[in-house]
């Protein structure tokens, strides 16, 4: 169920001067608002974004030209939205008539937005009555932690999650304009259950410092992640399987191992030294994406599977070969919800001979030829074999080089 929708109103007084009830035309604020470290995060990590509100007016403008904001606020929220084809959803209590959700002077962070808002920051406001001389600008600092329990960023063939920052304005006398900065959430489990340490916890508390242990405690939540990530991928260890089809064995695979971060890459190694000759093979690097049983459409409806990286090659006579597939950085790890599944896997495909090796090949016409051709037609057989991985995320710094998402958004208003 969705919460509550948090809202902030202003309403002007009737004392207010009367220059501040004025609304010219041609008036203009430019909003800019900047991710300075990237539009990438780790869940419990702090957000910070700097707000500039600027009159482009030349400053040789007369002091007529000022221009007036009521107030500005902030929030962060989660929008989720589902396919109808594939989710079966219950009712939402966000489908209630709401008549602040209505009224053009409420802040409603998501308003518009398909989907529904499952998880919002409590709104922050930035300011109330601005006053903005030609030229002038001014900047804000909206820091918000975000929660540690939401679900990561994704945009599925069944479900999104898809974070934003929402900060609203509102001119007197208008409606409230709304700037949207959309950003990218990494989750680690794991750090759900990190306490600082205990010397630090019995610390005597300063209030002046607060935004400043705020920032020591993001910095030791970063190097926490750094270390878990480095510890779960960083372990290598030989795994061998073996190749075999229903007629015997076709040859070997290694890998060192079976974690990953996102931008990594996988590599594998075949030994094809069975008895049956191996024509060709294909590896997948694919996602498997299911919806929890009490929220599918139809019992037992298919899994979707998305193909980030794919090898394919003919073996023939090939001893040994091998494969990298890279671990896009714009995709998300694997995670679960009670709506849906995300895991990684290894796909693989194997075409083999149905004979032996030694007629795949026939000898030239002349008798003095020592040219050997391939024959013209040979029957096969298919198989497929899936191996689970698992997929972490990365450093959030590294994945904001990539990222779909700008650093800085604006708005005119």
């Amino acid at each position: 169920m969705a919460p509550p929708q948090p809202f902030f109103s202003f309403f002007p007084s009737p004392c207010a001067p009367s220059s501040l009830w004025q609304v010219r035309s041609g008036a203009m604020i430019e909003v800019v608002a900047k991710l300075g470290r990237g539009p990438v995060f780790l869940a419990g990590e702090m957000l910070e974004c700097v707000i500039t509100f600027t009159n482009p007016l030349s400053a040789a403008s007369t002091s007529a030209s000022s221009e007036m904001l009521a107030w500005a606020s902030a929030q962060i929220h989660c929008q989720f939205h589902a396919s109808e084809n594939r989710v079966a959803l219950p009712p939402s209590d966000g489908s209630k008539h709401d008549v602040q959700a209505e009224n053009e002077t409420v802040f409603v962070p998501n308003r518009g937005e398909r989907g529904q808002c499952i998880l919002s920051t409590p709104p922050k406001i930035l300011f109330c009555d601005l006053r903005l001389d030609p030229g002038e600008s001014k900047s804000y600092s909206y820091c918000e932690t975000l929660p540690i329990d939401g679900p990561p960023s994704f945009r599925g063939q069944s479900v999104k999650y898809v974070y934003k920052l929402t900060i609203g304005c509102q001119r007197v006398n208008s409606p409230i304009k709304l700037l949207r900065v959309p950003f990218r959430v990494l989750v680690l489990h794991g750090l759900k259950d990190y306490q600082c340490p205990q010397d630090e916890a019995v610390a005597p508390s300063n209030p002046f410092l607060e935004e400043e242990e705020g920032l020591k405690k993001d910095s030791r939540l970063a190097d926490l992640a750094t270390d878990l990530l480095m510890a779960a991928t960083s372990r290598r260890s030989l795994h061998l399987y073996n190749i075999s089809s229903g007629r015997g064995k076709v040859g070997t695979f290694c890998i060192f191992k079976t974690v990953y971060k996102i931008g990594e890459d996988v590599i594998g190694t075949f030994n094809f030294s069975g008895d049956i000759p191996c024509l060709q093979f294909s590896v997948s690097l694919q996602t498997e994406e299911s919806i929890q049983e009490d929220f599918q459409r139809r019992r037992g409806q298919p899994v979707s599977f998305s193909t980030h990286a794919r090898h394919q090659e003919a073996c023939l006579h090939t001893a040994q070969s091998s494969f990298s597939l890279p671990i896009p950085l714009s995709s998300t790890p694997g995670f679960t919800t009670n709506i849906v599944s995300l895991k990684w896997r290894l796909h693989f495909e194997f075409v083999t001979s149905g004979e032996s090796a030694g007629t795949c090949l026939v000898r030239g016409s002349q008798p003095e030829a020592v040219t050997w051709t391939g024959v013209e037609q040979i029957e096969v057989d298919t198989f497929s074999w899936d191996l689970p991985i698992k997929v972490l995320p990365t450093n959030p710094i590294l994945a904001s080089y990539v990222s779909q998402f700008s650093s800085t958004n604006s708005i005119t208003i």
